[in-house]
């Protein structure tokens, strides 16, 4: 190699590393908050979902005698709201454990955990006014607005330009001028001040990238334009499976309860089949009635073990749902999803989805949001909890950082070298990358253009410049 090639390489990757910087600074500036917010939500989150559930799934109790049979289990609940209507049955994990009933009240449906040996009620919740809702709201829209409101826009276009802050963080940690892979994973304590706060934002980083990469796009799935528009249209369960099934007019997401995703990511725009045909298979012995007491039955004779969740039709072409997911916190194992329909007035079964069922997608949703809300057992909250408090120091240390190195009075925005031109390879990265996540492409192209505009002096640096800066 001649000496000007050996010395023109070294000025090119500072040059790019300089670009890339200002860039993965531009998205620290608008991910930064919205990351905080993510962390800090989930962490609440998960808390009470996966260590103290508000509905009181968790609540002991003495298992002595046999349980009581669903339907007096629910009248119990029913006659605390002589008023309301039941809804749903959840059975308890196990023995020792409360069963839950859902009764819908016009001033606001309630949540019962009822001892399913004597019917004492053990917890009465309101359904919608818990910690879990609200946290929800605020982690996937901020409270204002539904799927394509302007916090779930917002949430959207920070985990979109979420993907390309740990994009170019990967590439401005990647070893470089003789620096190893071992260096580069290791924490060193013996630097001091900017430099200490740079060597834990940029080695704890690395550590969490792809766990932060799943996150994003996991989080992504649930988003209006990314997810329910793109990903999920393509990866929903298609209903025409269900042969000679009359369908109603109502999608799976139908039977979510406010800003809370119960239903299976892949079924949720799938439409429910209806009652009122001679359409279905035949399980219940001719006769017995289509009531809680036989459908509950009818779920453990098909196999659903432990808890599992009755959602009573809601109008006169309605149909019970039997339902056992992670999603709902009813098993630790996404791969043993299933959600089985059944005709109110038949008492056949409709529709009977496994997670076997579902596309490549799907099945990797499943498993992908267990992760994501720690619903795989402890080791799973565990986990979480660390990287949830990871994301909030890596957050930190970036402000930090950017706080030590910025001019008195200035913002304080790494700068390009001076008469820098973007590659072809990068400019087509950054294509693909636009395409693939468009609310964080068009994010992209709106800082691109006021980055055009600014003055040379508020952006540009001479080549010489380094990036140890």
């Amino acid at each position: 190699m001649s000496t000007t090639s050996a010395q023109a390489q070294p000025a090119t990757s500072t040059r790019l590393y300089r670009a890339v910087w200002r860039w993965h600074f531009y998205a620290g500036l608008y991910v930064v908050p919205f990351l905080l917010m993510l962390a800090t939500t989930g962490l609440v989150i998960l808390f009470v979902t996966g260590v103290s559930p508000e509905y009181g799934d968790w609540l002991k109790v003495d298992a002595k005698g046999e349980m009581l049979s669903p339907s007096k289990q629910a009248n119990f609940a029913l006659a605390a709201h002589p008023d309301g209507k039941v809804s749903q049955y959840i059975a308890p994990w196990g023995a020792q454990y409360a069963a839950l009933v859902r009764v819908n009240l016009e001033s606001g449906n309630r949540v019962l955990a009822v001892n399913p040996y004597d019917g004492t009620i053990l917890r009465d919740s309101p359904q919608d006014n818990t910690w879990n809702q609200f946290m929800t709201n605020i982690h996937g829209k901020l409270l204002i607005g539904g799927n394509g409101g302007p916090g779930d826009t917002a949430i959207e276009i920070a985990a979109s330009l979420g993907v390309i802050m740990v994009i170019t963080g990967l590439y401005m940690w990647w070893p470089r001028n003789g620096r190893s892979f071992g260096s580069a994973l290791s924490l060193n304590f013996r630097q001091k001040d900017r430099a200490l706060w740079k060597n834990l934002h940029e080695t704890l980083g690395s550590w969490m990238s792809i766990i932060l990469l799943f996150f994003l796009i996991s989080g992504l799935a649930w988003s209006f334009v990314w997810g329910s528009k793109m990903t999920q249209a393509w990866s929903t369960f298609p209903a025409a499976k269900w042969d000679a099934v009359p369908l109603s007019d109502k999608t799976h997401a139908s039977m979510n309860h406010g800003a809370l995703e119960e239903v299976p990511w892949t079924l949720a725009q799938t439409l429910l089949p209806k009652s009122g045909s001679d359409a279905g298979t035949v399980v219940l012995p001719e006769g017995t009635p289509v009531v809680l007491d036989s459908v509950f039955m009818l779920g453990r004779a098909i196999g659903l073990d432990g808890r599992f969740q009755i959602a009573f039709p809601g109008d006169d072409t309605g149909v019970w749902t039997l339902s056992q997911d992670s999603m709902s916190y009813d098993s630790t194992n996404p791969t043993a999803d299933r959600t089985v329909h059944i005709d109110q007035y038949t008492g056949k079964v409709l529709a009977d989805v496994k997670f076997a069922d579902y596309p490549f997608f799907g099945k990797a949703m499943a498993v992908g949001i267990a992760l994501h809300e720690g619903q795989l057992g402890w080791w799973n909250v565990v986990i979480n909890t660390l990287y949830c408090l990871s994301v909030i120091f890596i957050c930190i240390s970036g402000v930090v950082m950017w706080w030590k190195r910025r001019p008195v009075g200035q913002l304080g925005s790494p700068k390009y070298p001076r008469d820098f031109r973007l590659s072809a390879p990068v400019g087509v990265l950054g294509l693909i990358l636009a395409a693939a996540f468009p609310l964080g492409g068009a994010a992209i192209v709106l800082f691109a253009i006021i980055d055009f505009f600014l003055p040379k002096r508020l952006k540009e640096v001479g080549q010489q410049a380094t990036a140890a800066e």
